[in-house]
């Protein structure tokens, strides 16, 4: 993380400062804008963020409870690997409950809720090129939000996010495939087709195929960034 400049002195403020921080943090591990044993600094990230060491230290507990930083006392603070024992559970939580959602989601849908997907496609094929990752990256989620909402089910994608951290930092690697935006699009095309032609098999069985292509990335990435993982 580089340094900037900052016009007021660091507070000690908690509440929205230890927030701002592990938010703008948890963003830039998971796109891997810092990169997996990159060393971060709290003097640097205080100064960034115009806040005291104190709520970048809570900060820094906390994304390193959730696997994101590791802290080795006396030596410093760095990126933590992505974990694949991790990202492997996370592909079959994700595999088991987004293919049985789509089914629910293809026999309720309504024209309202085709709508919404349509719109999110249109959304999606607008933010393909490669210095607009972070909104395809959102719109993919936000697809995939709307299928469980449609399905009744919002909670099911809540859960999921809790879970797929690891996952996403993956997925985050693979928008840098060339291609790979144009396939992602393609694939949630196909599911919302069979949402739209309220065909819960067909559903299933594009989700499941797009959830393999996604998961299929993640050997190739952890092959040829194989500095970047641990089992």
């Amino acid at each position: 993380m580089t340094d900037s400049p900052t016009s007021s002195a660091p507070t000690d403020i908690r509440g929205p400062r230890l927030h701002g921080v592990y938010d703008a943090l948890r963003a830039a591990v998971l796109s891997g804008e810092i990169r997996p044993g990159e060393g971060i600094s709290e003097t640097r990230v205080a100064a960034r963020y115009g806040v005291s060491r104190t709520p970048v230290r809570e900060a820094f507990r906390r994304l390193a409870d959730e696997g994101f930083l590791r802290i080795v006392p006396q030596v410093g603070t760095f990126v933590a690997p992505i974990q694949l024992s991790a990202v492997s559970d996370s592909q079959f939580i994700r595999e088991t409950l987004e293919c049985r959602t789509v089914r629910l989601a293809a026999e309720r849908a309504e024209a309202a809720d085709v709508a919404s997907l349509t719109r999110l496609l249109d959304s999606h094929r607008a933010v393909m090129s490669p210095d607009r990752h972070s909104e395809f990256f959102a719109l993919d989620e936000a697809t995939h939000a709307e299928l469980a909402r449609i399905a009744g089910r919002p909670a099911v994608w809540d859960l999921l996010v809790a879970v797929k951290a690891q996952l996403d930092r993956v997925r985050f690697l693979s928008l840098h495939s060339e291609g790979w935006a144009a396939k992602i699009v393609g694939e949630h095309q196909s599911i919302v087709d069979r949402v739209a032609a309220r065909d819960p098999d067909g559903a299933e069985e594009a989700m499941r195929a797009h959830l393999r292509t996604v998961f299929a990335a993640v050997d190739e990435i952890a092959r040829t960034n194989s500095h970047f993982f641990e089992t």
